[in-house]
């Protein structure tokens, strides 16, 4: 395909897509394009983690540039910013097989300035980038209704509003680079979110309420938040299965607060909930607990102290 066909609608029978990054997230978001009757290419660092895939239809490919070179779309869900750069920019990446006119959609939360770089990049080569990560979890990620954040030329994205329609709900940001900036944003009210859902759940155990009833009681109030919704229930099971790993958490937080190191980025302020909120993230990767769920910041709170007062809590 010379030039994305913006006039011919996108079906299963007319568009060859290719997925990196089959882990909890990118495994479910592929599922979802293959069961929607999509011809889908895979590639994976291990094969054997792509059984799954294969089973429900997949090709596998040995690198990602033979997979580029096969597909009209190309789809990366990795874990960080040098996983992109690598996959993507590398010698053996997928822009050196990608053909003119082709597709890449970065699913990763990854740096802006390198969703700009990839933008650059693929215009060179008469191909088009979108940054696109997501937001939503496991769950969001298995049901179809990720919220994703989607930014590059405005007909691009609009032109693969089918694939997103498949996985979630696109919302186009603007121009290469504020996918991830809207991501960053994001991640900083989840992670303010998870901690006032475990400072609170952690008050009402020590008060000696029901923890369950207190959840029920305010979720219908302003209090409550799809934050609680998809965890809180698991942190009071102290169920700390990853729907997105600590250390990811860690690394967007990480994005944000250090982002003023980026010339480019001056103008974006550090912002104190978010300083908080990658000190406590850092602190349960420290304990080595980064491959866990980042509802596991209800530990932290835990051991933070609020045990010692119980007395002073039940007399309240």
């Amino acid at each position: 395909m010379e030039t994305p066909k913006y006039e011919i609608p996108i079906l299963p029978s007319n568009l060859r897509i290719g997925w990196i990054g089959i882990g909890v997230m990118g495994g479910a978001m592929a599922s979802r394009l293959l069961s929607a009757g999509y011809s889908v290419t895979i590639y994976a660092r291990t094969p054997s983690k792509s059984q799954h895939l294969q089973t429900l239809g997949a090709n596998f490919v040995n690198s990602p540039h033979e997979l580029a070179q096969s597909c009209d779309v190309v789809f990366t869900m990795l874990g960080h910013p040098q996983d992109v750069r690598q996959i993507v920019l590398g010698p053996d990446g997928i822009l050196s097989g990608l053909k003119p006119g082709s597709v890449m959609v970065d699913h990763t939360s990854s740096h802006p300035a390198l969703a700009r770089e990839i933008f650059k990049a693929a215009r060179i080569k008469d191909c088009w980038s979108v940054d696109a990560p997501v937001s939503g979890g496991d769950i969001g990620a298995r049901d179809g209704k990720l919220a994703i954040f989607a930014a590059g030329d405005d007909k691009v994205v609009t032109w693969l509003t089918p694939l997103f329609n498949t996985m979630g709900k696109p919302t186009y940001m603007g121009p290469a680079g504020c996918g991830q900036s809207c991501k960053i944003a994001n991640q900083m009210v989840v992670g303010g979110n998870l901690l006032g859902l475990s400072e609170g759940l952690v008050f009402a155990d020590e008060a000696g309420l029901d923890v369950r009833k207190f959840k029920d009681a305010i979720r219908g109030g302003a209090a409550g938040s799809m934050v609680m919704e998809l965890f809180g229930d698991r942190m009071i099971d102290k169920d700390f299965r990853p729907g997105g790993f600590t250390e990811y958490m860690l690394k967007d937080l990480g994005m944000g607060v250090d982002v003023v190191e980026e010339n480019e980025d001056e103008r974006v302020p550090v912002l104190p909930g978010a300083s908080l909120c990658k000190q406590l993230f850092s602190a349960m990767v420290a304990n080595g607990d980064g491959k866990l769920g980042t509802q596991g910041l209800t530990m932290e709170t835990e051991s933070s102290g609020v045990g010692t007062h119980k007395g002073n809590l039940m007399s309240l």
